[in-house]
Parts: C-alpha cells; sequence; structure tokens
C-alpha cells in the first residue's frame, strides 16, 4: 500500500540577508525570486513550487523581519506576519557565518505567536563558514526555542543538505493532494518575473546610489518578428526626479545594469530576449 501524499505552505523568516530567497530559488530550482546584497529586495509574498513523489511544497518567499523606519518597513513586516498565519510550517533561518543577535532573538520568540505552524531551525551559508563556526551556531539557534521539529544546517550555493530540509519539511505537511498541477514552478506571471529581474539589475547596477525606492512596469513582450528573439518594452520608475540620471546612466553604469538582464529573462519568455527599452 502506497503512503498517502502530503502537501501544504512553508516559509522561511529571518533577518534581512540571510539567505531566504536564495534556499527558495534553490529548493525550486530556478530563480523565481530575485536575491541582492542590499535588505529588502524582496516587496512581497512570491510562491514556489516544490514537487516530490512524497508530496508537494508551497515556498512562499517573503521580506526579511527587520526594526521598520519607514512606512514601507512596516508594510513589508505586516505582509510577514499576514504569511506566517497561513503557513504550516516555518522554516527560521540563521546565516553560519554571523553570530546570533537581539534581532534573531526577537524573531525566533516571535513565532510563539503562531501555535498552528510546525517550526525548523535552519542555519544557512554553511558553505563559507568555518566547522567551529557552525558548530557554535547550531547550538546558539537551538537553545532559542524548546519546540524545533529539526534544526538543520544547510548550504543553498552547493546544495548540500536541501534534501534533508525538503525531506523533513515534507514530512510535516498535512496529508492531501497536490495545490498545484505538477510541472509548475510558480504562480507568477511572465510579466511579472520579468519586472522583478530588471528591478533586480536596477538595484545591482546602482546600489551605492539607488534606494530601494523603484518601480518596474511592463508595457510589452512581443516577439521580434522573423526571429526567435523577444523585445520587452519596461518603464522603471523611480521616486525622485534627480534619481533618474543614476538609473538612465553615468558613465558604464546603465550598460551594467542592461547587461545582466536578457539570460534570466530569456528563461521566462522561451526564447531569447533581444533588448530591454527602458523608458
Amino acid at each position: 500500500m502506497t503512503e498517502p501524499t502530503r502537501s501544504g505552505f512553508v516559509t522561511f523568516v529571518g533577518r534581512p540577508n540571510v539567505g531566504k530567497s536564495t534556499l527558495t530559488n534553490a529548493l525550486v530550482g530556478e530563480k523565481i525570486a530575485i536575491t541582492s546584497a542590499k535588505p529588502q529586495t524582496t516587496r512581497r509574498a512570491i510562491r514556489g513550487i516544490l514537487n516530490r513523489p512524497a508530496g508537494q511544497l508551497v515556498i512562499v518567499d517573503t521580506p526579511g523581519i527587520h526594526k521598520p523606519r519607514t512606512l514601507l518597513g512596516e508594510r513589508l513586516n505586516d505582509l510577514v506576519e499576514q504569511v506566517l498565519g497561513d503557513v504550516d510550517v516555518i522554516g527560521f533561518c540563521v546565516p553560519a557565518t554571523e553570530k546570533v543577535g537581539p534581532g534573531d532573538r526577537r524573531i525566533a520568540a516571535s513565532l510563539d505567536g503562531y501555535p498552528r505552524a510546525k517550526k525548523i531551525a535552519i542555519v544557512t551559508k554553511t558553505d563559507i563558514a568555518e566547522r567551529d563556526q557552525i558548530t557554535a551556531r547550531l547550538i546558539e539557534v537551538d537553545a532559542l526555542r524548546e519546540d524545533w521539529d529539526a534544526v538543520i544546517p544547510l548550504s543553498a550555493l552547493t546544495r548540500e543538505q536541501l534534501d534533508v530540509l525538503t525531506d523533513e519539511v515534507l514530512g510535516l505537511m498535512p496529508k492531501g493532494p497536490a495545490l498545484y498541477p505538477e510541472g509548475i514552478t510558480t504562480d507568477e506571471s511572465v510579466e511579472d518575473r520579468i519586472a522583478e529581474m530588471i528591478r533586480e539589475a536596477s538595484l545591482e547596477g546602482v546600489r551605492d546610489e539607488l534606494p530601494h525606492s523603484i518601480a518596474v512596469v511592463i508595457d510589452d513582450i512581443a516577439p521580434r518578428e522573423g526571429t526567435d528573439l523577444t523585445d520587452v518594452h519596461a518603464q522603471i520608475v523611480v521616486e525622485r526626479d534627480s534619481q533618474k540620471a543614476i538609473i538612465i546612466g553615468h558613465k558604464a553604469r546603465a550598460s551594467r545594469m542592461s547587461a545582466s538582464v536578457p539570460a534570466s529573462v530569456s528563461k521566462s519568455c522561451s526564447g531569447p530576449v533581444c533588448s530591454l527599452p527602458c523608458t
């Protein structure tokens, strides 16, 4: 007799830049959430779908939890709290390279507000940590709560222990059928994914000059006649007129930004993207 399949929702929480989006992408097997060295890159909940013979995981990527200093920060924290109240499993992330601090303790304690969800502690970025650092983080994280269902060290970049995490999370999910059809990796539209990739490239290209007051609007996605290329026309919207020059280009900045987009966008468009005119 075959075991019944399991399915449900999991989200990863922690301070900004602890590797949540990178972990989500690694588990799904493709880039569905953008990443950046700047904190608060993730602006909304993004769902990635992981299918296994034993069941299906819907991974909800959320912004990092932080002490808000702006209205945007408050809204992002509110979004995380809403997601936490709806998921079946919460993965609390701490990087192996950084000692557990007050922010980590505050977030771990706040999980008391979500008694329905199972909880797993995850020590990320083990590929760039020394063995004694990993050991110290595991001890520190384990001491934060008494109700961890598991404490798992892993590396999203080298994929070390990802299967262990997947099996553990699936085992904690309720029994039930898949929530999404097989073969789907995200419920994000192609337009939304391309807009996020352009925003990621914009942040990387000007990260020292431009705050996160940037948005991208897709005007048109169309195949180029007589070729297998796809043209994307988008608007990059900034908060102030003074920021336009930073995005439009100073010296080589604009070319660096545009050059990092097409390879990622091509996968979503099912073909090469030739140009990304931005107005």
